[in-house]
């Protein structure tokens, strides 16, 4: 088996006496608390969430922006300097090779891709942006700070100037500057539907700036249990569970990341399919799923139009879908879920019954995200 890679907070996590577990090649902190404790902790004061396993590649040349977007819907020329915009890497089927957060810096990009993609998120830009240099920054470390008290954690390590624009900054906003006298690039962003940062800064100053965040009384540290029972109910897409390479934008929800111009143009891989689903509907899409009881629904369970409960039958019904991510919500006291269905079975209110093990849940389709975002715009 091969070894494990370790983040610049691994003694950190053994030290906390976090329960670790495999994660996309990473040894990576599952929990500390407890994912119930970490979650109600993240959506009431401020949550430390060790991302460094996340891939950060730096793009430079005469237009990073419009190489870009030979490969991504998302309008990517449109980003102001010191900036972030979410978008998709999309092959020529439409289908979603990864998504992404990218900032830019003005001579320069950064693209924050997932990690479970890093080797073929590589390939693909290297392959296809022949007219730029990508280069691949392993000597930098991503501490996520989340909840409403991270702000002001953040802010308390910085002073004058810096301690200013961290306070002013909004949603997608990435400033660089210094926290406790560490060089960071402070991003405005996350995914827990929280308010908070994500923070890039060298593999050699991350422990210390993440021992001081922790110093405050607000911050804890949270594992990727909590982190993927945040994201379901902020409605946040996780690679792999709700995009694939064969899952188009309009099929996940997600036709925000097009802007008009980019839809005019049609000027993006895929963008026959796109546009075709545009115009006459796709065959599936990604909607919120609410099961009733407390029995959490996961993938990949399957969807029917209609109840099979008095006999207990679940292959009854025809099936309209399959559940992509799924478990229980602690904010909302409820399981919760999101599944891709056919056009007729998304209308919100619409009653599905799914098959978990066997046996039948029942539920509605529901709006997301179930609970509200509270990014400061």
């Amino acid at each position: 088996m091969t070894d494990l890679a370790k983040t610049p907070l691994h003694n950190l996590h053994t030290e906390m006496n976090a329960r670790m577990a495999p994660f996309a090649g990473w040894d990576m902190p599952v929990s500390f608390e407890g994912v119930l404790a970490e979650h109600t902790w993240c959506r009431t004061q401020a949550g430390l969430f060790d991302v460094s396993h996340m891939t950060v590649i730096e793009l430079w040349g005469d237009n990073p922006a419009a190489a870009l977007e030979k490969v991504t819907p998302a309008g990517i020329t449109t980003v102001a300097e010191g900036r972030q915009r979410y978008g998709l890497l999309l092959n020529d089927d439409g289908g979603v090779v990864d998504d992404f957060i990218v900032t830019n810096w003005g001579q320069h990009l950064t693209v924050v891709a997932n990690a479970s993609r890093r080797d073929v998120d590589l390939e693909f830009l290297r392959a296809n942006l022949t007219d730029v240099d990508i280069i691949e920054k392993p000597d930098i470390a991503l501490i996520a700070v989340q909840g409403p008290k991270a702000a002001a954690a953040v802010e308390a390590l910085a002073s004058g100037d810096a301690a200013t624009a961290i306070n002013q900054s909004v949603f997608l906003d990435n400033i660089m500057t210094e926290l406790d006298g560490i060089q960071v690039a402070a991003g405005r962003s996350g995914y827990t539907g929280e308010d908070g940062f994500e923070i890039a800064v060298a593999n050699s100053d991350a422990d210390r700036l993440a021992r001081k965040l922790l110093e405050h009384d607000a911050v804890k540290p949270i594992g990727l249990g909590a982190r993927d029972t945040l994201r379901l109910e902020a409605g946040l897409c996780l690679y792999g569970n709700d995009l694939d390479e064969t899952t188009s934008p309009v099929e996940a929800d997600l036709l925000w990341t097009i802007p008009k111009r980019r839809r005019e143009a049609g000027d993006f891989p895929g963008s026959e399919r796109i546009l075709g689903e545009l115009a006459n509907g796709p065959s599936r899409i990604r909607v919120g799923l609410q099961p009733t009881g407390k029995r959490p629904v996961r993938p990949p369970s399957e969807l029917r139009s209609e109840s099979s409960a008095e006999t207990g039958d679940a292959s009854n019904g025809a099936t309209v879908g399959t559940v992509c991510s799924g478990g229980f919500g602690p904010t909302v006291d409820a399981p919760v879920a999101m599944a891709y269905v056919t056009p007729e079975s998304a209308e919100i209110g619409t009653e599905l019954t799914a098959d978990v093990r066997g046996k039948d849940v029942q539920c509605v389709v529901a709006k997301t995200p179930f609970v509200a975002h509270q990014y400061r715009r």
